[in-house]
């Protein structure tokens, strides 16, 4: 999958070539260039670089100085890499959009990660990911200390409004679905009544979805600890600390995949042993 991955972002950005420096006429120049922190960042998503710029230059060596999950600060290298300059300068815009998309969504959830810490809240990522980048966008997650929810439909069940209004209500809608599979159960619930019914029907957890504190709290009163709970909806870096200190096991946190903005990187090159002119 990463291969062909790779090979779409390539022939998205060099359908026939790139034309400026092709018509430099170098095709060979060895050299060094230095991956850049350009704001303080979560490493993440070493992979997807490596892998473009190899796509390019198969024999280019890269020396990273950190992993995936560590913290980088403004200025520092990152990577030394060394290989073709030219292949390197082909590959700079795909490698860079991948490491940056990914370091984005490391960095952010590690905000919202460091907000709860003081609690046993774990923050949660969603579905709302990029096409085709779920499995590198999730990994991005885990690198910044939050915790993976379903990677796919097929992984596990969570009962929303739609399904309820499929089935006839809730307690239908999880009875038919015991009847036909026996992974665990979430529920969404966006109301006392609705959290109640939940809790009668002995779910394994509760998504309490686009709730104010106040209706959190109480609905918490209502919910044994045998049933995991959820926070959903609205949720920001100014508000994650009061919604985890009212006891919600997690926050699933959409904007940590959808909204996160792209970490600033960039390459700087060496271009030592020629000169363009010769």
């Amino acid at each position: 999958m990463i291969q062909d991955l790779i090979l779409s972002a390539f022939r998205e950005d060099l359908p026939e070539g790139d034309v400026t420096t092709d018509s430099l006429g170098i095709s060979d120049y060895p050299g060094y260039a230095k991956l850049i922190a350009k704001e303080d960042l979560v490493l993440s998503g070493k992979r997807l670089f490596t892998a473009s710029v190899h796509h390019r230059d198969p024999s280019c060596q890269i020396k990273w100085y950190f992993e995936d999950g560590q913290w980088i600060l403004k200025d520092q290298v990152v990577a030394l890499i060394e290989g073709n300059l030219i292949e390197l300068l082909k590959a700079e815009r795909v490698a860079l959009n991948f490491l940056g998309r990914l370091c984005g969504i490391a960095t952010l959830t590690r905000c919202f990660s460091k907000n709860v810490e003081h609690t046993p809240c774990r923050i949660l990522d969603t579905r709302k990911t990029t096409p085709n980048l779920r499995e590198y966008e999730k990994k991005a997650v885990v690198d910044g200390k939050g915790v993976n929810h379903r990677f796919n439909l097929s992984e596990a069940i969570l009962i929303k409004e739609n399904h309820i209004r499929i089935a006839g209500g809730l307690s239908q809608a999880v009875t038919k679905i015991r009847k036909n599979c026996s992974l665990p159960i979430e529920v969404e619930a966006s109301s006392l009544e609705e959290v109640r019914e939940a809790v009668h029907l002995s779910v394994d957890r509760i998504l309490l979805d686009n709730m104010d504190n106040n209706t959190l709290k109480e609905s918490l009163t209502l919910i044994p600890k045998s049933i995991k709970t959820e926070a959903s909806g609205n949720m920001n870096l100014e508000r994650v600390a009061s919604v985890a200190e009212l006891g919600v096991d997690f926050i699933s946190v959409g904007a940590i995949t959808h909204s996160a903005p792209c970490a600033d990187l960039s390459l700087l090159f060496n271009w030592q042993s020629q000169s363009l002119d010769t």
